[in-house]
C-alpha cells in the first residue's frame, strides 16, 4: 500500500515550487539574452545600412543596390522584434520567479516549524493548503500561455518528466538541519 505523510507531501509540492522557479528564471534569463542578442543585431544592421548609404552617395548603383537591401533587412527586423515583443514576457516570467521564490523559502519555513514540532497536525494542514492556493494564484496569473510557460508547468507538476526529484535532491535545496537522516523504506 501507497502511503505518502503529510510532510512527504509538503516536501514533494516544495521540490515542484523549486522546480517552476527554477523554470521561469531560466525562461526570463534565456528571453533577456534572447532580447540583448537580437538588439545588438538590429543596431548593427542599422549601422551597417548607414555606412553604405554613406558610401553610396558617392560610389554608384551597386551601393545604392546594397544600402537599400540593408535598410530593407533592418526593417524587417525592427518589425520582427516589434512584433514578438519579449519585454512583457521577460518580466512576466521573472515575476512569477520572484514569487515562486518567496513561496520556496515558505514551504522551507514551514519544513522547519515542523522538523521543530511547533504546529500541530491540524496547524500544518492550514498551512500546507494556504500555500497551495498561492501557489496556485501565481500559475493563474503566469506568463502568456506560451511553449516555455507551458512547459515549465509541465515538468512542476511531472508530466512528461523524463525524472524527478530525488529525496537527496530535495535534501540538497534544504538547510543541512531539515534534511532526511534515514532512507525511506519503500
Amino acid at each position: 500500500m501507497f502511503q505518502l505523510s503529510i510532510v512527504d507531501h509538503i516536501r514533494l509540492t516544495f521540490a515542484s515550487v523549486v522546480s517552476a522557479y527554477e523554470g521561469h528564471a531560466e525562461a526570463a534569463a534565456r528571453l533577456a539574452r534572447w532580447g540583448w542578442y537580437a538588439r545588438i543585431a538590429l543596431m548593427t544592421l542599422l549601422g551597417l545600412a548607414c555606412v553604405i548609404e554613406l558610401i553610396a552617395l558617392k560610389g554608384g548603383r551597386p551601393y545604392v543596390i546594397a544600402a537599400t537591401a540593408t535598410s530593407a533587412l533592418a526593417f524587417v527586423a525592427c518589425a520582427v522584434w516589434v512584433a514578438m515583443d519579449p519585454e512583457p514576457r521577460i518580466y512576466a516570467h521573472r515575476s512569477s520567479a520572484a514569487k515562486l521564490w518567496l513561496l520556496c523559502e515558505q514551504y522551507r519555513s514551514l519544513l522547519a516549524e515542523v522538523h521543530d514540532q511547533t504546529l500541530d497536525a491540524q496547524a500544518i494542514a492550514q498551512r500546507r493548503d494556504a500555500l497551495a492556493r498561492e501557489v496556485r494564484s501565481v500559475f493563474e496569473y503566469a506568463p502568456p500561455a506560451d511553449r516555455q510557460t507551458y512547459d515549465i508547468a509541465r515538468a512542476a507538476f511531472g508530466g512528461a518528466r523524463t525524472r524527478s526529484y530525488s529525496e537527496d535532491e530535495i535534501d540538497a535545496l534544504l538547510p543541512p538541519s531539515l534534511r532526511r537522516t534515514k532512507p525511506i523504506t519503500t
